[in-house]
């Protein structure tokens, strides 16, 4: 909630996905001299967006690795997504990590998937690569980088 109140996004209109779908941010999309207020909000959402991340919000982990690729440069496109995060996390501003008791048959099972995109970053045309391991019905590491 604190998160939220700082930037004035508490109580707004929510979405349901933390990027649009299909949207790459780029380098195209900085500009030559950055906006002082600009720089110091997106800054700040990012590093913020690196605690949930770390702590408890593995659904932000690739939101997170795309926005802290912009960080010295963001332009305005840039802190739109930063703040569709948090339209984002108002959404779901409910949910965390939850462990079950499961099955016999599953308890103590380490659950794992992993996912990739093959050299999709416009702009060094690296690949994204997360993953996320699961014991009890929750998630117990997770990370969304590129290779």
């Amino acid at each position: 909630e604190r998160v939220l109140r700082t930037y004035g996004m508490w109580g707004c209109a929510t979405v349901k996905t933390p990027l649009e779908p299909g949207t790459r941010l780029s380098k195209d999309d900085c500009p030559q001299h950055v906006d002082p207020i600009l720089h110091r909000r997106y800054r700040g959402i990012v590093g913020h967006l690196s605690f949930l991340v770390a702590c408890t919000r593995a659904d932000l982990a690739f939101a997170y690795a795309e926005l802290s690729k912009f960080v010295q440069y963001p332009g305005v496109k840039h802190l739109r997504a930063a703040e569709r995060v948090l339209q984002y996390v108002m959404g779901t501003y409910e949910r965390g990590i939850t462990y079950t008791r499961l099955d016999d048959d599953r308890r103590g099972v380490l659950a794992g998937w992993v996912d990739s995109d093959y050299a999709a970053d416009p702009d060094t045309r690296r690949s994204v690569t997360g993953y996320v391991m699961a014991l009890s019905g929750g998630p117990v590491s997770w990370k969304a980088r590129r290779q």
